[in-house]
């Protein structure tokens, strides 16, 4: 097993258990002409990472075909979103995984029984946490596969991941241009006022959003509760759908509204929905709504590991670094943060989804 973290370093939850197939999550070799079959404990396991929101997938030294068969006939198959199986490292194919996820190493486990193939995926994969089969049925007590909530957004998240496999499956075999495809998928996006119930599930986005997260921090459900109630602040919830199904709440804005200036203190989006332009999304219509309000809006963005992207949409979007007077009406920042300005103008409605969205200039006209 990988090394605990430091004393001092939070837990962060896994996010995709990698498993191997032969004497792992079933007893027996396949290839041996064993009548391989999974331990009840095993079962329980793979149910549990599952309704807690943890992704599954395989990693097998086997031949594809009669292994994935076997999965299925005893009923677990539908719990993987993705199957490696093949001969070629196990290395490679959890890095496969983690980069079709799109999910950092660190937030990957990988389970084998061979204390060989163990050492090579740590030994090309350090951040990826590695455990032996024998620790398989104690997963779901350990921290790191316990989430601090279960939102009802992460008790549906392999369908929502299987679901986009089939969308990408379309897009790949789609003939016209990107733009078409989107049009073809009738798009639509909600932004809505966050309820006292949204609350898990906006931060979670703030702590399991890394590439798409503008400043890197986290609001935990008390911070945002205590949000809830302060009339300047508006907690925004985002959620998408399509014809394929729900992509359930995929961002969150902060927004501290003001007389003269908006303040952009936070904006989370996943990377699911990174090719459907769903940070652009919301820029522009909140840059829009400011433009209806009659104020500047300033964007946070503190620079991470991971976030590059996020200042890309911003600076797209036309924020800029412009020393302007409506700073002096924010709180001094700890240094770390940059304050991005925009001087906004009318933007034009989305042409590839159709947005409904609260009314933001309605409620704090300038």
């Amino acid at each position: 097993m990988s090394g605990p973290l430091p004393p001092n370093e939070p837990v962060t939850t896994v996010k995709c258990v990698v498993w191997d197939l032969d004497n792992t999550l079933w007893k027996g070799t396949l290839l041996e002409g064993d009548d391989v079959i999974i331990d009840d404990l095993v079962r329980e396991t793979i149910v549990g990472l599952d309704s807690r929101g943890i992704l599954q997938a395989v990693a097998s030294k086997n031949d594809h075909d009669p292994a994935w068969q076997r999965l299925e006939e005893l009923g677990v198959a539908e719990y993987f979103v993705l199957a490696k199986i093949g001969w070629g490292p196990k290395s490679t194919s959890v890095r496969e995984i983690a980069d079709e996820l799109k999910f950092a190493h660190h937030t990957v486990a990988f389970v084998d029984d061979q204390p060989a193939e163990r050492a090579e995926v740590q030994f090309h994969l350090p951040q990826v946490r590695c455990y032996p089969a024998e620790s398989a049925t104690e997963l779901l007590t350990l921290p790191e596969f316990t989430p601090a909530t279960v939102t009802a957004d992460s008790r549906r998240r392999r369908q929502m991941y299987q679901a986009n496999v089939r969308r990408e499956s379309e897009q790949e075999s789609f003939g016209g241009p990107s733009e078409e495809f989107l049009l073809s998928l009738d798009l639509e996006m909600e932004i809505s006022r966050a309820t006292a119930g949204d609350l898990s599930r906006m931060e979670e986005l703030t702590l399991r959003t890394s590439q798409m997260n503008a400043t890197g921090v986290h609001y935990s459900d008390a911070d945002l509760r205590a949000l809830l109630d302060d009339a300047r602040h508006e907690i925004l919830a985002v959620t998408m759908s399509d014809r394929f199904g729900s992509h359930g709440a995929v961002g969150v804005a902060l927004v501290e509204t003001g007389p003269a200036v908006w303040h952009l203190k936070l904006l989370a989006t996943s990377c699911r929905v990174v090719s459907f332009g769903a940070g652009a999304t919301v820029l522009n219509w909140l840059v829009n709504e400011a433009a209806t309000a009659g104020v500047h809006l300033v964007a946070d963005f503190r620079p991470t590991t991971r976030n590059r992207i996020m200042e890309v949409a911003y600076r797209f979007a036309g924020f800029t670094d412009e020393l302007c007077t409506c700073l002096a009406e924010l709180p001094s920042d700890s240094g770390q943060t940059q304050r991005l300005h925009i001087t906004p103008a009318p933007r034009p409605a989305p042409g590839t989804l159709r947005l409904t969205a609260v009314p933001l200039a309605a409620s704090h006209p300038s």
